[in-house]
């Protein structure tokens, strides 16, 4: 879409070059006059160039405000361009196979190389001391860790897989399908039969679908690039994202905590531009890298062995059947954690003696990881970049800061200690709600500093004018979210009730699908599998009178009156309230 023809977009970013008013902005204000959107979608700058927190955030919020924005009409093919990255990974990890592939049995190649052959012993133990021993999830067994019980079992993700499409992912949804598998990943099927979801295929007379693989597909990054993603088959999903909750559990012993994990960096990131001690780094095409050689010399003979079998070996792409260099790709159950496994053990292999001149790498407390942001002490970051390079992986030179004021990590953007990190727009906004959070992110990105809320300021009032009278009125704290307009405290709309403010709020609608849609005997095995899936069952407890019948089934009147929320936009909007302390 053209941004010229959408008026209120056009005139709210000229606006806001004109408040920002340093010389990216200008640009950036000639560049859309002129309908030149390419150059728009690729101004870039330097932090490492300024001397200044709040000028470099001026330029940065001139330039990034429609960088990411899915809705602008440049002129190139986003999908052509993440299928040549796909393919460019690829031919990548295809190269780290052949140079690592004489490591697999160094005493049987000449040019296996001594010091890499140790320091990949190294990397091994450290990443089995992490992982322990692994879980025989074929028979599902409890085992005793750390004087924990831990029940390895599979569980259902939020998202598509290979044969459940579009909004028809809901727990449910998924057990009425039919289930698709890998063949290397077949004797999953034995602890699968003892599922409340086996019993429902069976009821139905469902079998389990065998597919050679994934299916590659897109989704919306930004303006000039989509990103590469694998959806998985069904049954290999299942058991890939309980492995992965197990990795996760395990790497938490180890010292990195994924669930805070995000918070952590963008604490350590703003530390690290203060005081210069730490670098922040950050990989092109991390997951798509990882290949499959590296993933062997790594990880204990058990757990590569069931992580092998889980994975799938081909994509379906363009029409044909891809088999993968690669290990595992975005969309498989386990990738995120295992990828933040393998770097972190590289990283910690890198660590000099205790009595050598650098610090000891220890994770969490100078070495973090999350995915591909990573975060060293500044003394180890060349050797760090130069050993994920040999092992196939890529550093983004433009988003890893080693000295200077600034440093970036899990989405923090510090200049010498101050929040600079800018707004960028996902979509171009038409109803109430998408002007509400365009306005609520621009507020956001000023961080309460005036100067930065003058720049703006004839921006957001263009955003707020746009929006229909009585919803503008719904004006309350951050906390409350994109429910309401984020504004100074004198101007909120609430009313006290038992001594709890209620604020009036836009909140949305959302499409309740009855249970009576399904059988009973989905309808049982959701509310077990429902209680990890982070979606809203609605289900009532178990020892609810009247909710379920004798046979331990959701009753019929329960059935018809409740249901599940599937995926997806809401189905509309209204002004109600929300209750806030």
């Amino acid at each position: 879409m053209d941004l010229r023809d959408d008026k209120l977009l056009h005139e709210v970013a000229l606006r806001l070059f004109e408040g920002l008013a340093g010389p990216r902005a200008l640009k950036a204000a000639e560049m859309l006059r002129a309908g030149d959107y390419d150059g728009l979608a690729s101004c870039k700058i330097d932090p490492r160039h300024y001397s200044f927190a709040e000028s470099y955030w001026r330029d940065a919020m001139a330039i990034s405000f429609l960088r990411k924005c899915e809705d602008l009409d440049t002129s190139v093919d986003r999908k052509v361009v993440a299928e040549e990255t796909f393919l460019a990974c690829e031919r990548e990890c295809l190269r780290t196979n052949q140079r690592l592939f004489p490591y697999l049995n160094p005493s049987l190649y000449g040019d296996a190389e001594e010091g890499v052959t140790r320091f990949l012993a190294r990397a091994r133990k450290e990443i089995g001391a992490i992982l322990g021993r692994c879980p025989d999830t074929h028979w599902t067994y409890n085992t005793r860790e750390g004087g924990e019980d831990f029940v390895v079992k599979g569980r259902f993700g939020p998202g598509a897989t290979y044969g459940d499409r579009g909004l028809l992912t809901t727990i449910p949804d998924k057990m009425s399908s039919r289930p698709t598998i890998t063949p290397d990943a077949k004797f999953f099927q034995i602890p699968w039969m003892d599922t409340l979801w086996a019993k429902a295929c069976k009821s139905s007379g469902r079998k389990v679908e065998y597919v050679p693989g994934n299916r590659f597909t897109t989704v919306p990054k930004d303006c000039l690039k989509n990103r590469g993603i694998a959806v998985e088959p069904s049954l290999n999903l299942f058991y890939q994202l309980g492995y992965g909750r197990v990795i996760r559990h395990r790497l938490l012993k180890g010292g990195i905590d994924l669930p805070r994990g995000q918070d952590i960096h963008r604490v350590k990131a703003r530390e690290a531009s203060i005081m210069g001690h730490l670098a922040t780094l950050d990989l092109s095409n991390a997951s798509d890298t990882v290949s499959r050689i590296l993933v062997k010399l790594l990880l204990p003979l058990d757990w590569f062995d069931v992580l092998n079998q889980l994975r799938s070996k081909k994509t379906e792409f363009r029409g044909g059947w891809h088999v993968l260099e690669k290990f595992s790709s975005m969309g498989n159950g386990f990738t995120f954690e295992l990828e933040t496994l393998i770097f972190l053990g590289l990283i910690l292999a890198l660590s000099d003696p205790p009595q050598g001149e650098r610090p000891v790498l220890e994770a969490g407390v100078n070495v973090f990881v999350f995915g591909d942001d990573i975060i060293v002490p500044t003394e180890y970051s060349k050797d760090v970049v130069r050993c994920l390079s040999f092992f196939g992986m890529s550093v983004n030179e433009s988003k890893s800061f080693v000295d200077g004021p600034f440093r970036e990590s899990c989405g923090g953007d510090y200049f010498q200690g101050v929040d600079v990190r800018p707004f960028f727009l996902g979509e171009f906004p038409s109803e109430p709600q998408q002007l509400i959070s365009l306005a609520n992110g621009l507020r956001l990105a000023c961080k309460g500093l005036p100067s930065r809320s003058n720049a703006i300021r004839h921006a957001w009032d263009s955003v707020v004018s746009a929006i229909p009278s009585r919803i503008r009125r719904c004006r309350g704290p951050e906390g409350l979210g994109d429910l309401c307009l984020h504004d100074d405290e004198s101007r909120w709309r609430f009313r006290w009730r038992s001594g709890i403010r209620h604020f009036d709020v836009y909140q949305p609608l959302h499409r309740k699908v009855r249970w009576n849609n399904w059988k009973r005997e989905v309808v049982l095995a959701s509310a077990i599998y429902g209680q990890s899936s982070g979606e809203n069952w609605r289900l009532p407890h178990p020892g609810e009178k009247g909710a379920y019948d004798s046979a331990g089934y959701l009753s019929r009147e329960r059935r018809d009156s409740s249901g599940v929320i599937p995926r997806g936009p809401a189905s509309g909007y209204k002004i109600g309230q929300a209750a806030w302390s």
